[in-house]
């Protein structure tokens, strides 16, 4: 059971890694850049966003990936994925639009867009895998 899950977090946290680093290295600089700069570090803190991953990775197997590859079920990776990207993405959109001064709505709505698909991309990415090579 343990030797399974981390296979199901490893392959995961791959699915998660290239699908948002694309996201990351082509989409996200100009767009944030340009909407929210002004709230940027200079460089990204390696550590909490190592953290996020880590964190945000257990949480996508526990709820998501698992129970999917358990009813080998795409569609409940693909469903399950999105909503649990949507909650987690609006957990830090909103919260930045109810605390910022300056965090605009369209990121909030990009941004949370973004984790929906994302996140159920990834999801069903990692089921996908695990149910074809497990």
């Amino acid at each position: 059971m343990i030797i399974e899950f981390i296979k199901l977090y490893i392959v995961s946290i791959i699915s998660m890694f290239v699908l948002d680093m694309a996201w990351l290295a082509k989409i996200a600089p100009a767009l944030y850049k340009a909407t929210i700069g002004h709230l940027m570090a200079e460089k990204p803190n390696m550590l909490a966003a190592g953290a996020f991953y880590a964190i945000y990775i257990f949480g996508l197997v526990f709820f998501v990936v698992q129970p999917a590859y358990d009813k080998s079920s795409l569609s409940y990776a693909a469903t399950r994925g999105a909503l649990f990207g949507l909650v987690a993405y609006a957990t830090f959109d909103l919260t930045g639009m109810a605390v910022l001064k300056d965090w605009p709505l369209k990121i909030t709505i990009i941004d949370m867009l973004w984790g929906t698909v994302l996140t159920a991309s990834a999801a069903t990415l990692a089921t996908f895998v695990a149910t074809r090579y497990f």
